[in-house]
């Protein structure tokens, strides 16, 4: 992948590249959103926080199913329930993007906070798009 931040444009505000560039040679997949529920469907308890690491998790198994890792991620979109929420989420978020990208280059990632998800016990939901080579 390609990932820069234009001259032009104001730099990120958080962990994300204002572009993702998908090279020559590669499928897209759209991955649907993914939760903080365990593979039974029970939704993990511990709120924002806890739901946004097991999200993640969910995420890397899908990953690993589609046979690449975090850094064929070329977009993110995650949506939060409540403002408030956001400080939980970037702390499992810092965690887990310091693994998955110790270079500090990121994909490109908006997030949105609504009033609600699916289920009123939902705090937190991640979709990407993923290039796979060929």
């Amino acid at each position: 992948m390609n990932y820069f931040d234009p001259a032009n444009v104001a730099p990120p505000m958080g962990k994300f590249s204002h572009v993702a560039i998908v090279p020559a040679g590669h499928r897209l997949a759209f991955v649907s959103g993914q939760i903080g529920a365990d593979a039974t469907g029970a939704i993990v308890p511990g709120g924002c926080r806890a739901q946004a690491a097991r999200t993640f998790e969910n995420l890397e198994a899908v990953l690993d199913a589609l046979g690449v890792g975090p850094d064929k991620i070329v977009k993110m979109l995650t949506v939060l329930v409540g403002g408030d929420s956001f400080r939980e989420f970037a702390l499992a978020r810092d965690e887990v993007f310091a693994r998955w990208y110790p270079d500090g280059v990121y994909p490109a990632h908006s997030a949105a906070v609504v009033a609600a998800l699916a289920a009123p016990e939902l705090a937190v939901e991640i979709e990407a798009v993923v290039a796979i080579p060929e």
